[in-house]
């Protein structure tokens, strides 16, 4: 019923045409974007999925040996991956699809296939068609992340409506306090904040260096933007966004200088980007997640929730070849 074949670089053009058109198709599906990445860093084996010969799906995927076994892996330069498939997806197709992958997967000698799912929301016409197929090949839950989901409404005023009265607080503390907020092109100042900050909460490095980042935004201006929070001429917070698809808004980055933190500008940062966000005509804004091996970190859930988000799935999924 299919054919199914690895990508080639002759392939990009096809491929990115592809991806906006898909019913769950998200920015780090795009080859121009999962190209970024030094060409020796991953085994790239993405596929394309053709139906009568037409394309009808693509597959971000790499090979990545782990524990002495080989699997064929989402994309790990993309935060989910898994199949793009058409809006006017079918049972049929999605059983398919999933029967295609294992069987090309076995044929290649892998050892397993591990994928992460975009969340459900993240689709134009929700569809659980694809997590069925999986589950019938026997795929099973290695991880499940939280990530906090906020429905934006049609004005900035009814989805303020949804902060609890201590962000609301907090928004008008920050604007009294002088924060100004703003777009910014100043990566410099604002990787200086969050390398901090991720050193000294998690003993970690941002997953991408300030040069990969710059490069990223060069390579995405309309879809990658940072927000900055200022006192006088001082950035003091910021959040990286990444625009998904054409309805949902991610934030990739948050960080804050703890110095600053009685001046309350994440939340009138936050304020700030919704009101970008609405009048974009977004509908979603992903906080991101806030879990860590699947243990929630409270307070970072409780303030998101405090703008009135909630929390869904980002699943990843393994199966057993071998």
């Amino acid at each position: 019923m299919f054919e199914i074949q690895r990508y080639n670089t002759t392939d990009q053009s096809a491929w990115d045409t592809f991806v906006p058109r898909g019913n769950n198709g998200t920015l780090f599906h795009l080859r121009a974007f999962l190209n970024y990445h030094p060409e020796n860093r991953f085994t790239d084996h993405s596929l394309l999925i053709k139906k009568k010969g037409k394309l009808f799906s693509v597959f971000p995927a790499a090979e990545k040996k782990i524990g002495g076994t080989i699997h064929l892996v989402s994309h790990p330069g993309a935060s989910v991956g898994s199949f793009v498939v058409p809006e006017s997806l079918s049972i049929a197709d999605s059983m398919a699809l999933a029967d295609c992958l294992v069987t090309y997967a076995k044929g290649c000698e892998f050892d397993r296939i591990r994928i992460t799912l975009p969340p459900t929301l993240y689709q134009r016409r929700l569809s659980n068609y694809m997590d069925f197929a999986f589950f019938k090949q026997n795929f099973h839950y290695v991880k499940r992340d939280i990530t906090s989901i906020l429905f934006l409404e049609e004005s900035l005023e009814t989805t303020v409506e949804k902060f609890r009265s201590s962000h609301r607080r907090a928004v008008r503390k920050a604007n009294e306090k002088g924060v100004l907020v703003r777009q910014s092109n100043d990566f410099d100042s604002f990787y200086r904040i969050l390398e901090k900050n991720l050193n000294i909460r998690h003993g970690v490095t941002p997953t991408h260096s300030l040069e990969e980042l710059k490069h990223i935004h060069e390579l995405f201006p309309d879809k990658i933007n940072l927000f900055g929070a200022y006192i006088d001429d001082t950035m003091v917070a910021g959040v990286v966004n990444f625009m998904v698809n054409n309805h949902v808004v991610l934030a990739f980055y948050i960080s804050h200088d703890e110095n600053y933190a009685e001046y309350r500008a994440v939340n009138l940062l936050f304020y700030s980007i919704f009101d970008w966000a609405v009048q974009s005509h977004f509908k979603i804004y992903d906080f991101g997640t806030f879990t860590v091996d699947e243990e929630p970190n409270m307070g970072l859930g409780r303030f998101k929730e405090n703008f009135g988000a909630s929390g869904i799935f980002r699943d990843t999924i393994e199966l057993t070849i071998k």
